[in-house]
């Protein structure tokens, strides 16, 4: 077990980073002189009990102020905006699964109504961002928008606050129109209006602005908006709107377009990223549409000056505040409020969220990937009352991923997406020590309470912030290269020459450390909780003893939604985060839904970019088949007599289509072995191979992810057998390449997409990663902290590409995984399967109590469409069919039925 003694050396840790990052860079320079060492995250901060923090995507988390968490620690929490009850010191937080209520004073929670308490609203229910209070005729009245994926309608509640509780009263019902299939209420308005209260609502699904009267819930009217509708703010009698992703498409117009839910919206050709975002006027009288206003990518979050003067607008996947005038309806200044002000290339500080103070000089902005609150002085074009330039007056820290604010006299109350992340601990069997229980999906929502910073504190926490998000390691990605550098295989600096001219990055789905490497004396593992071990994964095992072990690489995001971003961007969206567990538009694990991309794009753009090959496996793309007609029974006959079906692999993103395999099925279905797919793979590397002039492209993305499994589901293979089947694919194409006249100038990289279907003793966040390379063959166990966005910043560094994003920017790359010295004659051999690939699930009418159970959840949940179904069920049934009546470790997994579907 890990020894955490820990807050003075973290302390110090940061101190002399900061000493290390401040060191200026002569010509000469490289890594090594600097101490190699100091590139190394503290990953104690990995197990802390308490602040600081490291997420696993080099940020630490130490926010200012006192933080409360809150909420069902069997559950995956987020808290995601709030607003003062007025009168009152108590401020009404929104969270995904309810509301809560703390005392400003005190911090103390007063309150808390959940769906459960309302169960004709429960199922799947979850909040989205957004929420308001009003006083009308001596009451208090609380109103937030609410949907669930499955349910045929969309709410907004009301409930009334009587100076102690809240009591539910009513939801007013938003019917989805089609396309849509959820109309799914964002931002919402109340306001009296001749002595009656009306209710206006952007329909984020429905593309729509509404209004209803309160009393009887009658719908005046509703009109068309952008795209994605999601912020709204009353300015006297103009309603603006934000639209996510920007205006509706018009065909006529010739310009790139790409797949959102319901829809399309305008996309940039070379990234697939939104490439417009707007805000609708409307007159809310007659809801006449007056205006549609250019801001930039993603605008969210909107607020309004107390004069009535000026709109700002945050733009989430920009990085800059856009400031209108209220009454000429046009962009009047812009701010830019990114953490990395000397390179605004590098995008990623992530605005969405604003409060305003009653001056209307300061603006504070929530930077959700900075874990920050940007404070912002607003100049002459941006306040009635400013000076000058607008400008970032310094940046204060929170918790993970800040996503609502209220400003309330001198003190900042702020909700955070994330939090602390996922990392609940509890006793184990009542011992007296504690230890680490940690499953992705366990994680505590939070609100903090900070006091307003004079200017010399607000220096001091600018300098925390900058220091927390290892602002000047950015800085070693900008060192030009020097002439007549030896190749190495990761160089020093980008551009320096790579002993590698290929590379091959593998992505599996959602297992743990601990339940495949957990059997390994050689690392920190927990071999009670190993499922998956060496007689599984034979392949996996052996890479990991004769190459390296990594026993302390994580993933950055918590399922595959996420992941599948992390793993190839090094960032997600305000898209993302603001839909994380709800998942109401789209589960986008492979990558379909053109809001999730950032404005950089993601690998395969920065390589095709700068000029390298660029193959794609399976990845970024959905694939369609008659599934009726090919089932796994058919599909895995086919393969063993060498033949194939017919499929079409699906990209919504033009750039990624020329360089998608089409003959390589893609990864979103476990009905394809994985053996069909190293096929695939391995006729194009011999095809390259015998072809004198052939070549491999630069860079190979590949997604095998049947080590999902389909769990107890009797048209498919036991959940072992698809896990030897991913493994096998893994040992056959690592041995292919190893064996072929490419094996000296080709490195293979391998991780979990994330790692939600499963436990670990360490973190949430631990996973199996690889690194297999004839410069790689240590034969030892790699203790250093790495994660996704190291693996990125690896593959920038070794390709000559510049960082995509402020996190890979900041990413440690993995030198400790390669050695200068070239490994002869060691061409791995891939190991035989000892579990017949084949090898079923017994049908249901031969099952009897916990096993029928379980093979009855697989059926429903379909857990073959990965990660289309309840994750944590999935992960007992795995247990179950692995471990049979062995007790289920609940306290690091969860309870039985409390997450929603996926």
């Amino acid at each position: 077990m890990r020894k955490n003694s820990i807050y003075l050396f973290i302390l110090l840790s940061i101190a002399l980073l900061n000493i290390w990052s401040c060191k200026s860079f002569k010509k000469g320079d490289t890594y090594a002189s600097v101490n190699q060492s100091s590139l190394r995250y503290d990953d104690t901060t990995l197990f802390a009990e308490k602040s600081p923090y490291l997420m696993p995507y080099n940020r630490i988390i130490d926010g200012a102020g006192e933080s409360i968490n809150f909420g069902n620690s069997d559950m995956e929490n987020h808290s995601l905006d709030l607003v003062m009850i007025p009168n009152s010191p108590f401020v009404v937080v929104e969270d995904r699964y309810g509301i809560a209520v703390f005392n400003t004073q005190t911090h103390v929670l007063v309150s808390r109504w959940s769906y459960d308490q309302a169960p004709q609203y429960r199922r799947n229910m979850s909040s989205f961002s957004g929420i308001k209070t009003v006083l009308f005729k001596e009451s208090t009245y609380i109103f937030w928008g609410a949907a669930g994926r499955d349910t045929p309608n969309s709410y907004v509640m009301q409930a009334f606050w009587d100076g102690k509780e809240v009591k539910f009263m009513k939801a007013f019902t938003f019917k989805a129109e089609a396309p849509a299939t959820v109309a799914l209420p964002n931002e919402v308005s109340v306001q009296e209006e001749n002595g009656e209260l009306f209710l206006y609502t952007v329909l984020n699904g429905n593309n729509q602005l509404a209004k209803v009267r309160v009393s009887n819930e009658e719908l005046i009217w509703s009109k068309p908006t952008g795209v994605a509708p999601y912020g709204l703010r009353i300015v006297d009698n103009q309603a603006f709107v934000t639209n996510w992703a920007g205006p509706i498409t018009n065909p006529a117009d010739g310009l790139e377009t790409a797949g959102v839910p319901w829809g399309s919206a305008y996309v940039n050709p070379q990234t697939g990223a939104m490439s417009r975002g707007t805000v609708s006027v409307f007159d809310i009288k007659t809801g006449q549409f007056q205006k549609e206003i250019n801001v930039g990518l993603h605008p969210n979050a909107i607020v309004v000056s107390a004069d009535k003067k000026f709109v700002y607008v945050a733009n989430g996947n920009s990085d800059y505040i856009s400031v209108i005038d209220a009454k000429n309806l046009t962009v009047i200044d812009s701010i830019f409020v990114g953490l990395f002000k000397e390179n605004e290339k590098l995008i990623g500080s992530t605005p969405n969220a604003l409060a305003l103070d009653n001056i209307g000089t300061i603006l504070y902005v929530a930077n959700g990937m900075d874990n920050a609150i940007a404070v912002v002085s607003l100049g002459k074009n941006a306040s009635s009352t400013g000076s000058g330039q607008s400008y970032v007056k310094g940046y204060i820290p929170t918790q993970a991923y800040p996503s609502g604010i209220v400003l309330n006299k001198d003190e900042l109350y702020i909700t955070n997406i994330e939090a602390i992340g996922a990392r609940v601990a509890t006793k184990v069997n009542d011992a007296a020590k504690a230890e680490k229980a940690y499953n992705s999906h366990r994680q505590l929502a939070s609100i903090s309470f900070i006091s307003l910073p004079n200017e010399a504190q607000l220096k001091v926490y600018t300098e925390k912030v900058r220091n927390q998000s290892l602002y000047k390691r950015a800085k070693l990605a900008e060192l030009l290269p020097r002439k007549n550098i030896a190749p190495k295989p990761v160089p020093e600096r980008i551009g320096e020459p790579s002993v590698f001219k290929h590379v091959l990055y593998i992505i599996k789905e959602n297992r743990t450390y601990d339940q495949v490497l957990g059997d390994m004396k050689e690392g920190d593992g927990m071999p009670s909780l190993c499922i998956f071990g060496d007689s599984i994964t034979p392949n996996q095992h052996s890479i990991a003893r004769e190459y390296l072990l990594m026993d302390n690489y994580h993933v950055s995001g918590k399922s595959s939604a996420e992941g599948h971003h992390w793993a190839s961007a090094g960032m997600v969206t305000d898209y993302t985060e603001k839909s994380v567990r709800a998942w109401f538009r789209s589960y986008p694990h492979v990558l379909y839904d053109a809001l999730v991309y950032n404005k950089k794009g993601l690998i395969w753009n920065n390589a095709l970019d700068h000029g390298k090959t660029v193959r794609i496996y399976g990845e970024a793309c959905s694939c369609e088949f008659d599934e009726e007609k090919y089932n796994w029974t058919n599909l895995y006959g086919l393969q063993k007599n060498g033949e194939t079906f017919p499929y079409k692999n699906i990209s919504t993103i033009s750039r990624v289509r020329p360089v998608l395999a089409a003959d390589f099925p893609g990864c979103d279905d476990t009905s394809v072995s994985d053996q069909m797919r190293a096929d695939a793979f391995l006729k194009e590397l011999k095809a390259a191979e015998t072809d004198p002039n052939g070549k491999l492209p630069n860079l190979m993305i590949m997604s095998l992810p049947n080590d999902h499994t389909s769990g107890m589901n009797p048209k498919f293979p036991t959940p072992r057998a698809m896990v030897a089947d991913n493994d096998l694919a893994v040992g056959r194409i690592v041995d292919a390449i190893m064996h072929s006249r490419f094996a000296d100038s080709t490195v293979i990289f391998i991780s979990e997409d994330d790692s939600q279907a499963g436990w670990d003793h360490v973190s949430a966040y631990r996973t199996t990663g690889y690194v297999v390379s004839n410069y790689s063959r240590l034969q030892k166990t790699v203790h250093t902290n790495y994660n996704q966005t190291s693996l990125l910043r690896t593959i920038e560094q070794i390709l000559g590409l510049p960082p995509m994003n402020i996190i890979d920017a900041t990413a440690s790359p993995m030198f400790d995984c390669f050695t200068d010295k070239i490994a002869t004659n060691y061409p791995f051999t891939h190991k035989r399967n000892l579990i017949p690939l084949n090898e079923m699930n017994k049908p249901a009418n031969v099952q009897r109590g916990a096993a029928l159970k379980f093979t009855n959840q697989s059926i429903k949940y379909v857990f073959n469409k990965i990660d289309r179904g309840n994750d944590n069920m999935l992960n007992r049934i795995l247990w179950f069919s692995m471990k049979g009546s062995k007790p289920y470790p609940a306290k690091m997994s969860g309870s039985e039925e409390d997450e929603d579907d996926e």
